[in-house]
């Protein structure tokens, strides 16, 4: 007899198996807790889309970056989401001048991309979308950044885990402008600065000569590439280091004043060789990295003034980012704030676990089990054989369980055995009292 197939899930993907989808649903929690404490409301959009929602600006280079597909008969070409920000702007733009601004927003959707998996970088995840729709200011910026932070920290992550840098996509094309990269240079410039911690020194190199930058000038951008500049000094160090007028970097100026208002400034640096790949972006950028560089980024994002309008929408200023679950994830465990013990507190944790001591008794267990559910309670039972009280006991234990309820032979007279699993203590209850005695 010839063996069953073997079936694997598809290389870049997960099974979320219950300890893995605690974890999951322990970071969406975070993520969903701070967007809606800041005031961002719930969105969601289809998982695929018609394919030019991602070519009407990126061009047809990043179709290979995609899982596309056209539909047997059918003559559209659609697309699974790579990421949320066209979605949101194509939503944007059909509400047209109904939409009131400011417009705050939030996702935790899936999304999928046809590349090479490799640590931190699955074909599939979940990303964390945050966005904000009005005119441009640096309170907005500043916003969308503050809820990032917000969710970091009740993920257990501190400023001195994370830091959240700063970038200016003008500013740093004016330095490199003043380098001699030529407009038409500027997009592939942008595109190696984004790649800088991606590629070998020598690469990157060859790739910067590419430019026709004279030597002087490659060594020039090298050094901007990895400029870092500590919050401590001001836009003034950022001038230096950029050799650009003040005036070009009023909008990251203005940016730091309100995060050290909102006291998120030991977050933050500057950070000039981030520009972020994806084309519309327009202004302010950021990119939310492991403090030790160790990982890829946690989160990216910044200012795409102009994109809503791209897609039929009214002229409409907007910023955002995005935060997937797998690199944030091997922070965390790399940190311990998700080791093994850890993932297992956060599965659910019942408020009663049921324990039959006697076959004969199992309706009046069913019963109680089933009017605490219906009570909001989240109520449990063994599936074993066994009526060994303690053994069945330990299971509860092993479930953290809040009480356990034996159900003996004193329940045919209306009374229940009710254990408090923290502290052991042990009385006989009567069943119609013992939905309020759990809640309580």
């Amino acid at each position: 007899m010839a063996s069953s197939p073997k079936f694997q899930a598809p290389k870049g993907t997960r099974d979320f198996f219950p300890p893995e989808m605690a974890v999951r649903r322990h970071i969406e929690a975070a993520w969903r807790s701070a967007s809606i404490d800041c005031g961002f409301d719930e969105i969601e959009g289809p998982t695929f889309e018609h394919l030019e929602l991602y070519t009407v600006k990126s061009g047809q280079g990043i179709v290979n970056e995609l899982f596309s597909f056209r539909r047997a008969g059918g003559e559209n070409d659609y697309a699974l989401r790579p990421e949320f920000t066209p979605t949101l702007a194509r939503m944007a733009a059909a509400k047209g001048a109904s939409l009131a601004l400011p417009t705050k927003w939030f996702a935790i959707p899936v999304h999928f991309r046809a590349e090479r998996p490799q640590r931190g970088r699955l074909r599939e995840f979940v990303q964390w979308n945050v966005d904000l729709i009005g005119p441009p200011s640096a309170e907005s910026d500043a916003e969308v950044i503050g809820c990032a932070i917000l969710a970091l920290e009740r993920l257990g992550l501190g400023a001195d885990a994370v830091r959240v840098k700063l970038s200016h996509r003008g500013a740093v094309a004016a330095a490199l402008r003043a380098l001699g990269v030529p407009d038409a240079s500027m997009a592939g410039a942008f595109e190696l600065l984004d790649r800088r911690d991606k590629l070998p020194p020598d690469e990157f190199g060859q790739r910067a000569a590419g430019l026709g930058l004279p030597p002087a000038a490659l060594d020039r951008f090298n050094e901007l590439a990895r400029t870092r500049v500590p919050l401590s000094a001001g836009i003034d160090g950022v001038v230096a280091a950029l050799g650009v007028p003040a005036s070009d970097v009023a909008e990251l100026a203005t940016l730091v004043s309100v995060l050290e208002a909102m006291d998120l400034a030991a977050w933050c640096e500057f950070d000039l060789g981030i520009v972020r790949g994806l084309a519309y972006y327009t202004g302010v950028v950021f990119e939310i990295h492991e403090a030790s560089g160790a990982e890829r980024a946690i989160a990216g994002g910044g200012r795409y003034d102009g994109l809503i309008e791209l897609f039929g929408g009214p002229s409409l200023g907007a910023v955002g980012f995005g935060m997937g679950d797998v690199v944030l994830g091997l922070v965390l465990a790399d940190r311990g704030l998700l080791a093994p013990e850890r993932a297992a507190e956060l599965l659910p944790r019942p408020d009663c676990f049921f324990i039959s001591a006697d076959p004969a008794l199992d309706p009046i267990m069913h019963r109680l089990r089933s009017t605490l559910r219906r009570a909001g309670l989240h109520a449990r039972h063994s599936a074993k054989a066994s009526r060994n009280v303690g053994k069945l006991l330990g299971d509860a234990a092993k479930c953290r369980a809040r009480f356990a309820c034996i159900v003996g032979a004193e329940a045919t007279g209306g009374q229940v055995a009710l254990k408090d699993m923290a502290t052991g203590e042990q009385r006989m209850v009567a069943v119609a009292e013992l939905a309020s005695l759990v809640a309580r």
